[in-house]
Parts: structure tokens; sequence; C-alpha cells
């Protein structure tokens, strides 16, 4: 071949070595805006380092290793016992190493921790996702917890620790802990209060012995699980360790991991359990309400997730229309281009704001974000869950045949997209949530409209997208059918308040005028061309100025 026809010519740059944190506009003023001053500077410095991290050449192959080499499941040892161990790329260990140490796990016990840890999970998640599963169920099993004063005392100084130890071993002998959830059988799915898994008791008060299984099991390799299973007295909470005391492995048999679409690096088995040995967490026949506090809060890290997927796809698509030329002059100063990624950059910026909102109201933990919280949540994870498989497909044509290859990473973006939709409560699940709190919970509905009625009169088309939402929420009968045209609209009237009261002034005006006041097509792309798009694009700049 000869040299002329190899010279490479008009190809973007990769987008590395740049801070992921201090490259976000909206998350950085996020995080000072709910952050009290005195902690501010530390934690600045935190999550850029961790945002340095996130943006280097290592992390993102650690990423793309991870995987490239998906978990593998070992049932025995050589000589036919049972192990039921996942075996993981060094990646994965590295990847999670790496965010157990920059305290992603540790939220409940420190001073803003909600507000520092989501903007960090959404920091390192633009890294590798799939490991924010094992993160966020860590996590998330701390109130559950709480229930029982005595496991609290026992496991939470494990789950909050910024030390990550591979291996199963007796908790007692490692400096932390993971944990996993498995709540979901064959004939129930959701409807978890279908569950066979049958608790017996033992003589030792709290003990029981399960036998059942469990569909999906999240993170199968970790230390500890909270599941449902039935008790005497009705579907109950338990948790289960992989490791006894005495160092015996608990029954815990791993059948096969789901071969999943994306999500690739992390592993979800199907699990049996036989004369199971597990600890109740609260009362029998209160297994749902035990357990309904970790699911809220995985629930906001589908947000966060989302988020972070959706600002790396919008982060990669502006970066190549800046350095990509086509018919005489670069991408980005195209109008069409412009247009699009000025339409990608406000569903990304109204993503990150509302998570950032949400993780704030867990930090005030007042009676009144906690009513708003119970709203807020389902609903924000209902849309921004599905926003983001939109946003990443179109991110992805903005690159073209380039961003339809495995290397530019958007196809691991776009497989990872969905998924924040379905686990944790699909979207059917989030607006049914929603009915009940509307129709149970008066104080949830109160909470809601006291923080969207925060920026009436800021703008018009909020102010009548609050009236129709009003007429809508005064009819509640046979609302099924229409509860999913509701919760959209009660999302998109919360992300409006939140960027009329935070964005600047031309975010906030494209938002209101595309989906609020309905001057917007059915794709993006087609935002008003007399709003100030450019400087739109140019806030969703990362790594550049």
């Amino acid at each position: 071949m000869a040299a002329s026809t190899h010279t490479v010519t008009n190809q973007v740059p990769p987008l590395v070595g740049y801070d992921v944190f201090a490259g976000d506009r909206a998350l950085t003023e996020a995080v000072e805006r709910h952050l009290a001053p005195g902690i501010l500077d530390e934690a600045r410095e935190e999550l850029s380092t961790l945002g340095r991290s996130a943006g280097s050449v290592q992390a993102q192959e650690w990423g793309a290793q991870a995987n490239e080499n998906p978990p593998r499941l070992r049932t025995h040892d050589r000589y036919g016992h049972r192990v039921d161990e996942v075996d993981f790329h060094p990646a994965w260990h590295r990847l999670l190493g790496h965010a157990v140490t920059a305290g992603l796990t540790d939220a409940w016990g420190r001073q803003g921790g909600h507000v520092r840890r989501a903007a960090g999970f959404l920091v390192w998640t633009q890294a590798e996702a799939g490991h924010g599963c094992p993160l966020s169920m860590t996590h998330a099993a701390v109130p559950a917890l709480r229930t029982d004063p005595a496991l609290a005392a026992e496991w939470e100084p494990l789950l909050t620790s910024h030390v990550y130890e591979e291996g199963l071993r007796p908790a007692s002998q490692k400096a932390g802990v993971l944990f996993g959830m498995g709540m979901t059988e064959k004939q129930g799915g959701t409807d978890v209060r279908s569950n066979t898994t049958r608790a017996d008791a033992l003589a030792a008060d709290g003990e029981y012995l399960l036998t059942g299984h469990k569909w999906f099991c999240s993170a199968p390799m970790s230390d500890g699980f909270l599941v449902l299973a039935q008790a005497p007295g009705g579907l109950s909470c338990f948790l289960v360790p992989r490791v006894l005391p005495d160092g015996a492995r608990n029954p815990f048999a791993i059948q096969r991991l789901k071969d999943k679409l994306g999500n690739r690096s992390n592993a979800s088995g199907e699990v049996e359990f036989d004369g199971t040995w597990a600890r109740r967490v609260g009362e029998e026949g209160r297994g749902v309400r035990t357990i309904i506090e970790m699911v809220a809060a995985t629930r906001l890290d589908c947000v966060v997730g989302s988020a972070a997927l959706m600002r790396q796809a919008v982060a990669q698509a502006v970066h190549h229309s800046a350095h990509r030329s086509a018919f005489g002059g670069l991408l980005i100063e195209k109008p069409l281009m412009r247009n699009v990624l000025a339409d990608l950059a406000l569903e990304s910026e109204a993503a990150t704001t509302l998570a950032l909102r949400l993780a704030a109201a867990y930090d005030a933990d007042t009676e009144q974000e906690r009513a708003f919280l119970r709203i807020a949540v389902p609903a924000a994870k209902y849309w921004v869950t599905k926003r983001c498989s939109a946003v990443v497909g179109e991110a992805l044509e903005c690159l073209g045949g380039n961003g339809y290859v495995e290397e530019s990473g958007m196809p691991r973006l776009l497989r990872e997209a969905p998924l924040n939709s379905i686990w944790e409560g699909s979207g059917n699940v989030q607006a049914l949530d929603v009915l009940r709190a509307l129709q149970r919970e008066p104080g949830a509905l109160d909470a809601f409209l006291r923080e969207v009625g925060k920026a009436r009169g800021a703008d018009h088309r909020l102010d009548a997208a609050i009236k129709d939402l009003l007429t809508e929420l005064a009819d509640l009968d046979a609302v099924e059918a229409r509860a999913r045209r509701l919760v959209e609209r009660m999302a998109l009237v919360l992300q409006g308040s939140l960027l009329l009261r935070w964005a600047p002034p031309e975010v906030a005006d494209a938002f209101c005028a595309s989906r609020l006041g309905g001057d917007w097509g059915s794709a993006f792309g087609t935002l008003p061309h007399s709003l100030d798009l450019a400087a739109v694009v140019e806030r969703a700049r990362a790594g550049e100025s």
C-alpha cells in the first residue's frame, strides 16, 4: 500500500487526560450549590482527584478490559467441591477498588455525604458503568440494616469502609465488604409478594434457614445479601452472608450468570438456597417495608447513573464535533449540528441538576424533604432513565460511522443505556409508585408542589405547565391508564423549575421553550432556532475551553 493512501487526516483525538468533574459545569455548580461552605473545598478536591482518574487513559483501558473480559462462573473446584465463585478480570477489581477508596459506598455518616457520593458516582460511572451495581447495593443496604441496631453496628462500618478487599472470607476478617440484593423470582418478577422462597425459624432468635431461589441476584460475588422470603409471619427481609462466621461457606448455589445486553463487566446470577443460614432484618411480615429504603436509594443511583451515561455521551459528541470538519468547517459551527448538540446538552444538564437535588434532599433529611423524595425519586427514575437511551443513541449518531465501532466506546454506552430504566422497577412500576404516593400520602404531593412552586412566576411556560399539571392532579379517577403521561409531566415541570432557579438563562429558556412550551419536534435537533444554542453547546464542552 502506498504511504500516501494511509495518511490520517480529519480524525478526532480521543477525549482523555481531562478532569471529568471540573469539566462538567452543571455538576460542579450543583456541588457548590448543595454543600456547606465548610466542606466545599475538601469535596471539590476529592471530586477533582476522582475526575482526573476517570478521564485518564488508564481508567478508559480498565473499562474496556472489564467489558471485553466478562465475569466467569466457577461452580466447583478441581476436586468437585462446590465453591460458587465468580472470577473477574483484574481491571474490574481496579475499578471497584478505586471507587471504594474514593468513598462511593460512604454517604450516610458524613456531612454532605449524599451529594458528595452522588457527584462521585456520576463522575466515576463515566469510566465504566457495570461496577456501579455492587457500589449501589452496598451503599443502599445501610438504611435497611439500621432497622436492626445490632446488625447495623456489625455491618455498617464494613459497608461504608474505604477499603476494598476481594475474595470470600468471614466478614469479621475483612476491612470492607460489598452487598448484593435478591428479591425477584421466576414466577413473580416485580410482584415480590408472590415469592416462594421459604424461611424456617431456628431456635436462636432472629435466625432462619432459607429454601428457594432468586431469578435475579445482583452482584452474586458479594459478601452479603439482603433477600426476601416467606417466614411464618409473612414476607420478611433477611441478611444472607456468603461465608459464615466459622469460615464455612453458606449454601449459595449460583446456577448461572445472566447473559445481558449490556452491563457486561458485572455479574448478575440465578441462585438457589438450600438450608441457607440467614438473619432476619426488621419484623416478620414487614419485608417490603424494611427493604424499601434500600430500593429507594438504588433508584436514586439509577437516576445518577443515567445522568452519567448521558453526560459522557454528550461530552463525546461535543468533543467530536469540535474537532471534525465537514463541508468547509467544523461540525460544531454548523447550525443544524449545533441544534442537535444543544438539545442533547439540555437533557443532560436537566438530569444532572435533578439527580443532585435529590441527593441533597437525602442529606437534609427533614420531614419535608423525605416527603418530597417519596414522589420525586420514582418520577425522576421513570423519566431520566427513559431519556438515557434516546440521548446516547443520538450522541452516537453525531460521531457517524466512527461512533458505531467498538473502539469509540459509544456502543458500550448505548448497550448500557436501557439498564437503569429496567432495574429497581421498570417504567410502569415507577409510575404506579407515584400514583400510590399521590393517593395515600398527601404530604408528598404538597412537598412536590412546594418545590416546583419556588420558580413560579419566573417563566410563563412553566406557569402554564404547572396549571395544566394541577388540572390533571385534580382528577385521579381511572388515572392508571394515563399514569405515564402524568409522571412524565411531573418530572419535566420539576426539571424546568430547577433549571429556572439555577441554570444559566439560555439553558432554562431553551428547556422551557421545548419541553414545557411545546416548541419542539419529535427528535433531537428541533429546538427553536432563535435560542442562544451556541452558549448551550459551549457550556457542555468537557476538558477544554
